[in-house]
This record gives C-alpha cells, sequence and structure tokens, in this order.
C-alpha cells in the first residue's frame, strides 16, 4: 500500500515534479514504472493461487476491498502524520522552482545579452579593418604629398641662398643642388599638367637665371687665370673640379651657358699648350749636342783617325761618334729616367749640359703625357663625356700641339743618322703608350703610332746603310792587325744595344735587320781572315774577334740570345780548330801518328803498328826530349795573340787538355818498348798545373 501511496503520490505530484525537473524528473519516473511492474506481477500470482484453491471471488474481492479501505485509512493517517513535512516540502520546491525561474529569466536575458555583445564586436572588427586600411591610405598620401610639397615649395632659405651666397660658399653649392632638383622635379609634373607647377615656375625660372649669371662668371674668371704667364694650371683645375656640379648644372638647364663655358676653356687651353709646348721644345733643341751622325758615320766606314796597332781604342773626327754604335749609359733613358723630371733648358743651359736626343724627347714625352692624362681626365670628369665625345674634346685642345711635335720629330729624323737614338724613341714611345693605358688614357694612341710611322722607315733606312757599308767595305785598305777589328767592336755594341733594348718589346722587323748584319759581319770577318797567309794567323784574328762580339752580347743582353748562341758555336768550333793548328809546330808527329793509328785500329790492322815502332820510338825520344820547352813556347804565344787574358788562359787549357788526350791516345798505340820509355803521365800533369791561371 506505501508503493501505491508512493506511486500516487508520485503521480499527484507529477506537475510539480515536471517543473522541477533539473533535480529527479528522470529518476522519479523511473521509479514509478518500476513499482507498477512489480504490482502486476505479485497481482498474477494472487488470482493464480485463488484460482486453485478454488476460493469465492466475491467473498475474495470485499476482502480485498475491507483490506484496500485499511489501507487508505492508514495512509490517510500517514500523510495527516507527514502533512507539515509535505507542505514544508511543496513550499520548498516552490522557492525552488521560483529561483529556477528567475535563473532562466536571468541567463535568457545574458544570452540576449550576449549575442548583441557578439554582434557588436563584429561591427567593431570590420570598423577596426576600414579604420585601418583608410589610416594607411591617408599615411600614403600623406607621405606623397608631404613630399610632393617638400618638391615643389620654394623655401626662403634656396632664395636667399641663390641671390646672397657667394658661388664660392658651401650654402651656395648645397641650394644650387636644391634647386636643380625642384627644376627637374616641376618640369616633370607640367607634363602631368600639374596645377601647382604654375604657381612656382616663375620664380624656380628666375632664380635659375640668377644662378647661371653667377656660375658661368665664376667659370669664365677661373678660365681666365690659365692665360695669366707662369701659371700652374693644375691649380685652377683643381679648383674647378671642386665645383664640377657648377657645369654639371647648367649643361643640364641651359646647353648654350655650358657650350660657351666648355668653347672658351678649349680656345684657352689650346693656345696655352701650343705656345708652351712650342717654347719648350724650341729650347729643348739648344741643348742636343752640336755635333750629330752622318752619313759618314756608317759601321763600315774606314776610321781614319784610328792608331795603327790598337786594338781597343779608336779615335774618330766625330767627338761622340762612340754614342753612335754603343749604348753606354743612353739605355738609362728606359729605366731609371723614364720618369726622371724633366729637363729644365734654363737650369742646363747655365751649367752648359748638353744631351743626347733621345734624353731631350723622353723630356718632352714625359711632360707631354703628364699634361695630356691629367688634361683628359678632367675633360672626362668635369666636362662629363666619354669615349669619342672626350677623345674630340682633347683633339681640339691638344691637336695642334700633337701636330708641332710630330713636325719636330720629322725635321729631326730627316737629317738623322744615329740608328741607336731613333731606336731608344721608339722604345720610349712604347713605354709612354703602356704607361697611359695604365692611367686609362687612351687620347694619345694616335699620336704614338703617327710618331712610330715617322721614326720606323728611318731607322730600317739607316740600318740597311750600316748593312750595305760593311759589304762594301774593302779588307785590303785596313791593316794587318790580329785583335778585335774596330768594325766588329761596332757591330757587337750596336747588335748589344738593339737587342738589349728589344727585350722587353720584341720586333720581328729588329730581328730580320739584326741577323741580315750579323751574316754580313761573319762575311767580313772571313774576309778580313783571308788576307793573313797562314791559317794560324786566321784562326787567331777570327777567335779575337768573336771572342770580343761573344764577350760584349753576354755582357750586355741575355746569355740565351740568338746572337750570342751563334757567336758561342762559331768561337768553340774556331778555338778547336786553333788548337789543333797550335798543338801542331810542337807536337804534330804525335798526332798525326794517333791519328793513323786509330785508323788501323778501326780496320782492324793493329799489327801494323809494330811495323812503325821505330818512327814511335823516335817521336818518344824527341817528345821527351823537348816537351817542357814546348809547353812554354805554347804558354807565351797563346797568351800573346790574345788581348783577352781569359780567353788566352782558357785557350791554353784547352790545348793543354787536348794534349793530354792525345798523349793517352798515343800511349795506347805503342808498343810495350816504345811505351817503357815514354815519360810518365804524372810528370807532365804536375808540369801542366803551372801553367793554371785564376783568370
Amino acid at each position: 500500500m506505501v508503493n501505491i501511496a508512493v506511486c500516487i503520490l508520485t503521480t499527484s505530484d507529477h506537475n510539480l515534479s515536471h517543473q522541477v525537473k533539473s533535480f529527479s524528473v528522470m529518476e522519479g519516473e523511473s521509479e514509478c514504472l518500476e513499482g507498477t511492474q512489480l504490482q502486476n506481477n505479485l497481482d498474477d500470482d494472487v488470482v493464480q493461487e485463488v484460482l486453485k484453491t478454488g476460493t469465492d471471488l466475491r467473498q475474495y474481492s470485499r476482502q480485498i476491498e475491507k483490506e484496500l479501505k485499511e489501507v487508505e485509512n492508514k495512509s490517510i493517517k500517514d500523510y495527516i502524520k507527514e502533512s507539515q513535512n509535505i507542505a514544508s516540502l511543496h513550499n520548498q520546491i516552490a522557492a525552488c522552482d521560483s529561483i529556477l525561474e528567475r535563473m532562466e529569466s536571468m541567463l535568457l536575458s545574458f544570452q540576449s545579452d550576449l549575442g548583441s555583445i557578439s554582434s557588436e564586436i563584429l561591427y567593431l572588427q570590420r570598423k577596426s579593418v576600414s579604420m585601418s586600411q583608410q589610416l594607411h591610405n591617408r599615411q600614403a598620401v600623406r607621405g606623397q604629398l608631404s613630399q610632393f610639397i617638400d618638391d615643389m615649395a620654394v623655401s626662403d632659405a634656396l632664395i636667399s641662398g641663390i641671390l646672397d651666397a657667394a658661388v664660392t660658399e658651401k650654402e651656395f653649392l648645397v641650394q644650387l643642388e636644391i634647386l636643380n632638383h625642384k627644376i627637374n622635379f616641376v618640369k616633370e609634373q607640367s607634363f602631368k599638367e600639374t596645377k601647382a607647377c604654375h604657381d612656382v615656375k616663375d620664380i624656380l625660372e628666375k632664380l635659375k637665371i640668377k644662378a647661371f649669371t653667377k656660375i658661368r662668371a665664376y667659370l669664365l674668371e677661373q678660365i681666365y687665370r690659365f692665360r695669366k704667364p707662369m701659371t700652374n694650371y693644375q691649380v685652377p683645375q683643381n679648383t674647378m673640379l671642386k665645383y664640377k656640379f657648377f657645369y654639371e648644372f647648367i649643361l643640364s638647364n641651359e646647353r648654350s651657358v655650358a657650350q660657351e663655358v666648355c668653347h672658351e676653356y678649349v680656345d684657352t687651353m689650346s693656345k696655352m699648350y701650343y705656345s708652351y709646348f712650342k717654347s719648350y721644345s724650341s729650347r729643348l733643341a739648344k741643348l742636343r749636342y752640336e755635333e750629330a751622325a752622318t752619313k759618314d758615320d756608317l759601321m763600315g766606314i774606314e776610321d781614319m783617325g784610328a792608331f795603327r796597332g790598337s786594338v781597343l781604342f779608336y779615335k774618330t773626327p766625330l767627338k761622340h761618334k762612340s754614342t753612335v754604335f754603343t749604348i753606354g749609359s743612353r739605355g738609362d733613358v728606359l729605366s731609371a729616367q723614364l720618369e726622371a723630371p724633366v729637363i729644365v733648358p734654363h737650369a742646363a743651359h747655365k751649367s752648359e749640359q748638353r744631351f743626347p736626343y733621345e734624353a731631350l724627347f723622353r723630356s718632352e714625352q714625359y711632360c707631354l703625357v703628364d699634361n695630356a692624362c691629367r688634361e683628359y681626365l678632367f675633360l672626362a670628369e668635369f666636362f662629363i663625356v666619354q669615349g669619342p665625345q672626350a677623345l674630340e674634346l682633347f683633339n681640339q685642345i691638344l691637336g695642334k700641339t700633337l701636330n708641332l711635335l710630330v713636325k719636330n720629330l720629322e725635321t729631326f729624323v730627316q737629317d738623322c743618322y744615329d740608328a741607336i737614338a731613333l731606336f731608344l724613341c721608339i722604345h720610349l714611345i712604347l713605354r709612354y703608350q703602356l704607361m697611359c693605358h695604365k692611367r686609362a688614357v687612351p687620347a694619345l694612341d694616335r699620336f704614338w703610332d703617327t710618331l712610330q710611322a715617322v721614326i720606323w722607315p728611318r731607322f730600317e733606312y739607316i740600318f740597311r746603310l750600316n748593312i750595305q757599308s760593311i759589304k762594301d767595305c774593302d779588307p785590303t785598305k785596313f791593316n794587318k792587325e790580329l785583335g778585335p777589328h774596330y768594325i766588329t767592336r761596332r757591330y757587337a755594341e750596336f747588335s748589344a744595344a738593339l737587342v738589349g733594348i728589344s727585350e722587353s718589346f720584341p720586333s720581328e722587323l729588329v730581328n730580320r735587320l739584326l741577323a741580315e748584319l750579323q751574316e754580313e759581319v761573319e762575311c767580313f770577318i772571313l774576309r778580313m781572315a783571308a788576307i793573313f797567309p797562314g791559317r794560324k794567323e786566321q784562326l787567331i784574328f777570327v777567335i779575337n774577334n768573336y771572342d770580343m762580339v761573344l764577350g760584349v752580347l753576354m755582357e750586355r743582353t741575355r746569355d740565351n740570345s740568338k746572337e750570342a748562341e751563334s757567336f758561342r758555336e762559331q768561337f768553340n768550333t774556331r778555338s778547336a780548330e786553333y788548337v789543333e793548328e797550335i798543338l801542331s809546330p810542337h807536337f804534330g808527329g804525335i798526332l798525326q801518328f794517333v791519328k793513323e793509328g786509330e785508323v788501323l785500329v778501326d780496320k782492324g790492322q793493329a799489327d801494323e803498328l809494330k811495323n812503325h815502332e821505330k818512327k814511335a820510338l823516335a817521336l818518344v825520344q824527341s817528345f821527351s826530349a823537348g816537351w817542357k820547352r814546348s809547353l812554354e813556347e805554347l804558354n807565351r804565344e797563346i797568351l800573346s795573340s790574345f788581348p783577352n787574358l781569359v780567353t788566352g788562359s782558357s785557350l791554353l787549357q784547352l790545348a793543354l787538355t787536348q794534349l793530354v788526350q792525345y798523349y793517352h791516345r798515343f800511349q795506347k798505340l805503342l808498343t810495350p818498348n816504345a811505351r817503357a820509355q815514354l815519360t810518365n803521365i804524372h810528370h807532365i800533369k804536375v808540369e801542366l798545373k803551372k801553367y793554371k791561371t785564376n783568370f
């Protein structure tokens, strides 16, 4: 019954329980269903039991009804008894329901508020993005507009700087750069039809005209300073380079003014350079040696003033004739003096100094290189020109001066017979051309080519005159002297000079001419040797001349030069022949016996040597009797035949070495009897040591 009551209570209070669904709605429903199912199961069991026992159903029903009545009464009593608790529970449930209702309304209010906040946040986000884009756009416009205003506006500082500041003041240069920028900017904006240009165009034009006026006056003043006598033109040039923006400004804004300044500078510098080099060249010409080589000062021309009998020193009618074939210290113009200070004419005139032509040519050309390189670089930097434009401007300034120098060289060359001077000038040109290229100045290349075109034909002409003079000379007109001939000495000095000079810049033409000259000199030496009756004298003459040539070449050039190698080969061949010739008068029998005996041995007829034992014994006795005296005569004869003691000593040692070799070979061919009578080789070697020199 209690369960039924609980179920009823639960059922009766179902609506209340439905309201308090946050606590136990689902739980109550579950318990009710379980109670109903249990009760149904019990009723089924009771009915089955009644049916089994056969009980009267009416009686059973009344009994059940009675029981239900009792349970109901009892239940009412229990309900009444618990009425206060139930009322309290009802009140609590009502209070909870009220609280929950307020919470529900509050939560619904919160939900509504949150929805509105979310929409406001989205609105604010979209508005923030829009404002950020607007800010970015305004900042971009502000920057461009601010820059535009700065570029367009003409400040008081700009006006006062252009109008009041001196040209040489830094403020003027700064404001001029600003003005140039504004002029270019307004010009650019005017093409875009910007209306603001009309507001500043007039004032900028006036400032530009004022700037032109001041700049033009200043630049022309600087240019006029070049016209003053004794002016160091590097000073005004350096001053102009400090303000090279002046020319850039007028060139970009008023070409007529720029052309006027450029024309004035070109005209002034052209006259200044021409006047300077004309005066300098004429004064240098007065410092040249008074005597000059002529067509009578060729290599093969007879030296009528030579001391007869002398082999080392010669006199000529020309005071400085030695310089025609000997380079001496003249080669210093290509090395130590190449970049030396130029010759100062009035100082040299006071000290009565005189110079060969190449020294004067070096001074003149180095002065030209120094000035021309500086001028070209100045033109390129100040007048803002490059390539053909720079070359054209350079030629306008220095063209007349360069033509003057070419004519001066032509005047000298047409009467020149000094091949070394011309060759030195050619190599000075090559070195100065290289110097210009290192300074990045190509402006003088055509000038250098012109100078070489003037010199080379004359050089070849003089060279061939010397070759022909050797070919035409008559050996019979010279004294019969065994020492080096002065023509050979001239050749040696001349050839060494040209070979030494051309080592840095080889020339096929020079090599070919030297080969022709060498061939003629060798022929001349052989023709001169032919005037001596004896072969020994011929060999002495040839060796002396070859030795002298070889010594000069090795001293002045590389050891491996073609000329040195050729003469060394000739010298060695003639030396070997001379040794055979000098040994023959003293030991000819032994030499002949060795040669004949070795032929028999080579043919396999060594037994035939026994038949020559008598001859061998005679040779042994003759050698033993006079070998020491023969050595003394050899020593005296060889050393007296060769002025060069080193050569004489080397030939003596070569002869003694050859003698020892022949002696060994002779010893091998002798019979035991003859060999026993032969002088001990060790005695001979001890004696030979006496003739060893320290040269």
